[in-house]
């Protein structure tokens, strides 16, 4: 006896359906997942299915930077544009720059350089602007995205210095992750001072989500043991944490200094949140310049972990980080 027709096109459908869930099965499983959408200028990564970190790129964004960065129960440890300071830009990076003697130009305070102050829409005079990107891999069990930048004034007419960026991303499992990030600032447009301050400036910055800071709780640890704002402002440090404990929940963000980078330096940190390295002695607070076609290099990592200082490991993560082993 002949099976119905009935019978035999719901089995022909039902072995397309499973192979289309097991075509898809590798991508919906893989640990780290990209997505990118350019219409939107954003590029999300996710670690297991849930979002951590996303690159914000659009064309009317004054700094490219990461927001949100979410800590492993998936709450927000930074914010976009704080009350305090509204330039701030969760995880970002810019300085006051002088080319061959031009105008000087502060990128901290490029939110505020729109031609008309009043209209929100209004292009910006300065800004540093995301270019395109130069690679995106994805491997088991963690991401890297290569991308170019521009500093540029003047509407444009001005380039001031060339930004290459890496970012890489590892899964270190239960919802913990490292964004290890590296900028390199090349002066192709001609010799570049900079000029940001003492008091002014990390690089990178990283500005807490308020529930996380001082204000609210937060301690501010670094690798020398010192605690709070005036125990690690204007200290010397291999690492910085910034930890609170949220609705019983307990979790932080460290900054970790690459070894490469240049030691020993100080750090910038604050109750209000926001805190970052700065850098040598040599180059910090005062003036200095590139001349053209040279390079500046600064690399940090940060790691988002459950616990406190102690029980997230900051110090044990900090020097697997230096081996090579995050």
């Amino acid at each position: 006896m002949k099976p119905p027709i009935v019978f035999l096109t719901w089995c022909v459908l039902a072995c397309f359906s499973l192979a289309a869930l097991a075509a898809d099965a590798p991508e919906a499983s893989a640990p780290i997942q990209l997505q990118r959408d350019d219409r939107e200028g954003q590029l999300r990564i996710l670690i297991d299915g849930q979002e951590v970190i996303v690159y914000c790129y659009g064309g009317d964004v004054d700094l490219p930077h990461y927001y949100p960065v979410r800590s492993p129960s998936g709450r927000p440890l930074t914010v976009q544009r704080a009350e305090h300071h509204s330039h701030h830009r969760s995880v970002w990076f810019s300085d006051v720059v002088q080319v061959d003697g031009g105008r000087k130009v502060s990128f901290y305070m490029a939110l505020y350089s729109r031609v008309n102050p009043k209209d929100l829409k209004s292009p910006l005079r300065d800004r540093v602007r995301h270019v395109k990107f130069l690679g995106e891999e994805v491997a088991q069990k963690q991401a890297v995205v290569k991308t170019q930048l521009l500093w540029e004034a003047d509407l444009g007419k001005m380039p001031m210095l060339d930004e290459y960026r890496t970012m890489r991303v590892a899964r270190l499992g239960d919802g913990e992750y490292l964004i290890d990030l590296t900028f390199e600032l090349k002066a192709t447009y001609g010799e570049a001072a900079f000029l940001s301050d003492q008091v002014h400036y990390a690089w990178p910055y990283v500005c807490m989500n308020p529930r996380f800071s001082g204000k609210r709780g937060g301690t501010l640890t670094n690798s020398e043991g010192g605690v709070r704002q005036k125990g690690t402002d204007g200290k010397y440090a291999r690492w910085v944490d910034y930890s609170n404990t949220i609705d019983g929940v307990t979790e932080g963000l460290a900054i970790f200094s690459a070894p490469e980078n240049d030691h020993p330096h100080r750090w910038l940190t604050r109750e209000y949140g926001t805190f970052g390295p700065r850098r040598a002695d040599a180059r910090n607070g005062k003036p200095f310049t590139l001349k053209q076609g040279d390079s500046l290099k600064q690399r940090v990592g940060i790691l988002v972990h459950d616990g406190d200082v102690n029980t997230g490991q900051v110090k044990k993560r900090y020097q697997q980080y230096t081996e090579g082993k995050l």
